[in-house]
């Protein structure tokens, strides 16, 4: 299966920091790849690269062939690229509407959102439906991670780039994402996914990519590294029997 993100000999510097040290990763199209690693292994800072957020000092970084490397951040996710940060980037003084209006880049208003696309979504997280007037501040931090997922849904995306989204939350709201990521699994959505349970890995990834020290260490099927506890505690000092 071809490439839709490859990333080769990645170098990022953030100030004075040398955080990536050659990255070369593929995210194959139409199946969700999780970037796997300890803390501090460089996995926020390589979507932050290829967001343009952080430019690389060194290396190329392709979407569907085109090096996309040094455009701004607007020019790369017009291509159709999503991102939800761990902090999840929602718009706190604005209402759930609001937010997910933003997010939609062909609506300039709640009602031009695609209605059939929206009650798509409300069926995944119909907690947004019970509080789209609400101020999304108002939100409990569950609810507040829903939000940031749905505004990457909301229109049809090329690539979805998601940052740790089950980071803190209850076990019920993380179960509630992984039915919403598996909705978008099915429609062969592209995903990168970072995530630090190997539980949720396991749910939903094809392949997984696992970093240290800035780079990528080892690169397979998920399927293989959930089986072998051994390259679990090896690669990530912990095991699927911990989560």
């Amino acid at each position: 299966m071809s490439a839709m993100l490859q990333l080769q000999g990645v170098h990022t510097h953030v100030g004075d920091y040398h955080i990536l040290h050659g990255v070369d990763l593929e995210v194959p199209e139409g199946q969700v790849t999780m970037l796997l690693g300890r803390n501090g292994a460089g996995k926020t800072t390589t979507l932050r690269t290829i967001m343009g957020l952080w430019p690389p000092s060194k290396g190329t970084v392709c979407f569907r062939g085109e090096p996309i490397q040094g455009q701004a951040t607007p020019d790369i996710a017009q291509r159709g690229i999503a991102y939800v940060p761990e902090a999840m980037g929602i718009f706190v003084d604005l209402t759930v509407a609001e937010n997910m209006v933003l997010a939609a880049r062909a609506a300039a208003r709640v009602e031009a959102i695609d209605k059939e696309r929206l009650e798509w979504v409300f069926s995944l997280f119909p907690a947004l439906k019970q509080f789209w007037l609400f101020p999304a501040g108002k939100l409990s931090g569950g609810q507040k991670q829903m939000l940031a997922v749905a505004r990457a849904m909301i229109e049809p995306r090329a690539l979805l780039l998601i940052d740790e989204p089950s980071k803190g939350l209850a076990p019920s709201i993380v179960n509630n994402l992984i039915v919403a990521l598996r909705e978008l699994k099915a429609q062969r959505s592209t995903i990168l996914l970072v995530e630090q349970n190997l539980g949720v890995a396991t749910a939903l990834g094809d392949r997984v990519a696992v970093m240290d020290d800035g780079r990528v260490i080892h690169a397979g099927a998920m399927a293989e590294l959930a089986a072998d506890e051994a390259l679990q505690h090896r690669l990530l000092g912990l095991s699927l029997g911990s989560h």
